[in-house]
């Protein structure tokens, strides 16, 4: 204790004391508030979102309560009738797949197994008979044969878009004639028995919607890098409570029900769009429904589990936020291109304003530890203040997780009544000490993110290189292999390869000698 009451306490009160004032500044004060704010907002969504799902649950119950027991596929008994299920239209399901994952067959097998009442299609789509996932599919096809109406496509390597939209218009160009809607499913999702069913009756209530989307809840792992997945994902939950025909910005990939007649025409010149140097499936989707005025929606029913893999590092995490991050980065329009910048200083500021109040509530209890332990009297001069601003960063926190609880409770006790048929889920097994860390850790190196993706316009998809400029992918790498995307008034967009063999590992070093060539490649086309 000499050392603490000796010069080297004497110059830890000082620093603390110093600190203390600079926290307790009015500006460093209005921060600190703003961020009790943004805790108390994303409660209040939070809690917006339980009443809207938690509806949901109600009608169910009270149906089942009824006498209905398949409440869980269509709340009227009217709807299961032989003349309404029989005037139900054809769908296509279309599945973009690359490679094997944890969960990816348990999860095809509850895409497939969909208790539909009406003409249905599956349409699994890779890029190459090499794909550990063509072997799979093979097998599950094989099993269902003669039970469900399942084809596996061949769509072969990308050239002028990302991989995944390669793979979804193949498929969209392999559906049947008389599909009516077209369904694009990610791997990665844990379909319930009347999700189908449900989006159906949702697009034939409201004809003017253009996409129907959903949401995936995140089961963590356990990994800190999966529970970083899980929050990241929450905030986005607020923008998918719509109910009815409510309109959302939202757009989740992973779950999309249009028109397929939409595709048939190239209506807005959407496939153009994804086609020619897309790389975001939902973005540029998202982009066009607001350039046109059109409705995206979500049903309250259109909420699905997605588990997270055991092995997920933080690594596979940081890569997950780099594919995140750099969707800001494409735009088709000049109009698409300022609402991604505004989205990107929006969120980059939100996010460090939600971790700011964390680092200075810190440093007031640790002021508060320092004049319980005997500090001397210059740290006493802000130490009320700083703990009354503690106060209100903790409060306002624990109100944030208690609502975060709440909904992620709802929220699993209605995947677990619309999936009857599983091992119901339990909030049992998450760890909110690793919920409350993942929130600073991922808004804390969201902006990081954001900023190494503009700088560096470059990400890692499934084991494939992309590079962007001017909001379209330029470049394909795979392998030690890279091919530039060109664009031909005559001819297209089509590519041309690179000489020379590439590392097939990207490091940060590469791309920083990548940007300066490129850019000294401009400059030297400028003058």
């Amino acid at each position: 204790m000499e050392f603490l009451g000796g010069g080297g306490g004497g110059a830890m009160d000082g620093w603390l004391a110093w600190a203390s004032s600079v926290c307790c500044h009015p500006v460093a004060i209005f921060f600190q508030l703003k961020g009790c704010v943004i805790y108390l907002v994303l409660a209040a969504g939070w809690a917006y979102n339980s009443v809207v799902r938690a509806q949901e649950l109600r009608r169910i119950r009270t149906a089942e309560a009824a006498g209905n027991s398949l409440a869980f596929l269509y709340p009227n008994l009217d709807d299961l009738g032989h003349s309404a299920q029989e005037k139900l239209p054809r769908v296509s399901v279309v599945m973009p797949l690359k490679g094997v994952g944890e969960h990816n067959i348990s999860n095809w097998r509850s895409q497939v197994l969909s208790m539909y009442g009406g003409p249905l299609e599956f349409l699994f789509v890779v890029e190459s008979k090499e794909d550990p996932a063509y072997e799979s599919i093979s097998q599950l096809v094989h099993d269902l044969k003669g039970q469900v109406d399942t084809k596996l496509l061949v769509a072969g390597y990308s050239t002028t878009c990302s991989q995944k939209i390669h793979n979804q218009l193949a498929g969209v160009d392999a559906m049947h004639k008389d599909s009516k809607y077209v369904f694009f499913l990610d791997d990665d999702v844990q379909l319930c028995p009347g999700t189908i069913g449900s989006l159906v009756a949702h697009m034939i209530k409201y004809p003017e919607i253009f996409v129907l989307t959903g949401y995936p809840f995140d089961i963590p792992s356990g990994s800190l890098g999966s529970y970083c997945i899980y929050e990241y994902h929450l905030p986005c939950s607020i923008g998918f409570a719509t109910g009815g025909q409510g309109r959302t910005f939202f757009l989740w990939g992973g779950c999309m029900m249009m028109h397929a007649e939409d595709f048939r025409t190239d209506r807005y010149g959407m496939v153009t769009g994804l086609r020619e140097g897309g790389y975001s499936d939902d973005m540029t989707l998202a982009a066009v429904a607001g350039a046109n005025g059109r409705v995206i929606s979500s049903p309250e029913r259109a909420v699905f589990f997605h588990p997270l893999a055991k092995d997920l590092s933080f690594s596979r995490y940081w890569n997950y936020l780099r594919k995140q991050t750099i969707v800001l980065e494409t735009y088709n329009t000049t109009f698409n291109y300022w609402m991604n910048r505004g989205l990107f200083f929006v969120h980059c500021w939100l996010s460090w304003s939600f971790v700011f109040p964390y680092i200075t509530t810190s440093l007031h209890l640790m002021v508060a530890m320092r004049v319980l332990m005997g500090g001397s009297p210059e740290v006493y001069s802000s130490c009320t203040t700083g703990l009354l601003l503690a106060g209100c960063v903790i409060t306002s926190t624990l109100i944030e997780l208690a609502s975060m609880r709440h909904l992620s409770t709802v929220v699993i006790d209605l995947c677990n009544a619309l999936s009857p048929e599983t091992d119901p889920v339990s909030i049992c097994s998450y760890n909110y000490f690793k919920v409350f860390l993942a929130t600073i850790v991922d808004n804390f190196l969201y902006p990081v993110s954001a900023v190494y993706s503009h700088v560096f316009q470059h990400i890692e998809w499934a084991g494939v290189q992309y590079w962007l400029e001017n909001g379209k992918i330029c470049q394909i790498q795979r392998g030690s292999r890279r091919w530039r995307v060109v664009e031909s008034p005559k001819s297209g967009w089509s590519t041309q390869e690179i000489e020379g063999q590439f590392p097939c590992k990207v490091t940060f070093w590469t791309l920083l000698v990548d940007s300066i060539m490129n850019q000294s490649t401009r400059l030297k086309k400028a003058n």
